[in-house]
């Protein structure tokens, strides 16, 4: 993987980290904009996305004019970087991770209170579509002979990405260690129904978008793009399976998930884990099939 696609994985990370974890704690546990490993959860999103975003600004210039990745700091690499289309949508990435900081000093200062109120809500859900929008104007949707429904399905897929990714991320790190029995019971099913929802969309707008992009099966074997999906498709169907299990896990034991014992909460633990792995491993073909392109 390239520096360039690495700077592409870690904003997608941190974006599916900030903004899918304040959508699980906005929508399902407000109690967590209290939370201690959440708040680090969310303040190291927005510090890998700020990092990430000024960095892509650099190594996108590089990749422009051949040179090497630590040329990304010269200045007139960034300059002219900054003059083109993909260093402006860097540029505005980091302009809209500033904000992003903004609406994660109201919950830090705020908690709760915060992210039950409508201004915040409001600010936050612009923050997030302006990068989700960012994200998916540096792909290949405009590629497309259909541009506009292509764009619509990158959102959605992204929205959907965005949703389970940091949903998943909370629950590991934020929710699941604290074993609390009546948060898990509200809780956790609930994410369960809504991680469903965003996985048929992901599945369905992705589906639209490589029959957009590739166009035929042979083009699923010959080029190196559609190789490279061929791998993010498998790797996404082993978590629709390890998800499948949690869900199912979910459903019949949930009266085990909310006593919050270790020895109850920690298999269903391990499957979130595993989930979360595979997942970091579509994201990274994701950032590798952003730099390449579909008809190689």
């Amino acid at each position: 993987m390239t520096a360039l696609a690495v700077a592409r994985f870690v904003g997608h990370l941190a974006t599916a980290g900030f903004f899918g974890g304040l959508v699980f704690v906005a929508a399902l546990w407000p109690a967590g904009a209290g939370d201690r490993r959440t708040r680090a959860l969310l303040s190291v999103a927005v510090i890998a996305g700020i990092t990430s975003s000024l960095a892509g600004i650099g190594l996108q210039g590089a990749s422009a004019a051949a040179l090497p990745a630590s040329a990304a700091t010269r200045r007139e690499v960034v300059r002219q970087a900054l003059e083109t289309h993909l260093g402006q949508l860097w540029a505005v990435r980091a302009l809209l991770w500033v904000l992003a900081a903004v609406v994660l000093v109201a919950v830090l200062q705020g908690a709760e209170s915060a992210v039950g109120s409508a201004g915040w809500r409001l600010g936050a859900l612009a923050v997030g579509f302006g990068l989700l929008r960012a994200s998916g104007m540096s792909g290949h949707a405009g590629d497309t002979a259909r541009t506009g429904w292509s764009a619509l399905a990158d959102m959605v897929h992204l929205a959907g990405v965005t949703t389970w990714v940091g949903g998943l991320a909370v629950l590991l790190v934020g929710l699941l260690p604290r074993r609390q029995p009546a948060e898990l019971a509200a809780v956790v099913p609930r994410f369960s129904r809504i991680a469903f929802g965003a996985v048929v969309a992901i599945a369905a707008a992705g589906t639209f978008l490589a029959w957009q992009l590739v166009g035929s099966v042979g083009g699923l074997v010959h080029t190196s793009y559609g190789r490279t999906l061929l791998v993010k498709l498998v790797v996404f169907a082993l978590v629709l399976g390890v998800a499948s299990r949690s869900r199912s896990w979910v459903a019949h034991r949930l009266s085990l998930v909310a006593s919050g014992t270790a020895t109850t909460v920690r298999p269903f633990m391990y499957s979130v884990a595993a989930e979360v792995v595979l997942v970091l491993v579509v994201l990274g073909a994701a950032g590798v099939l952003v730099t390449a392109s579909p008809g190689r």
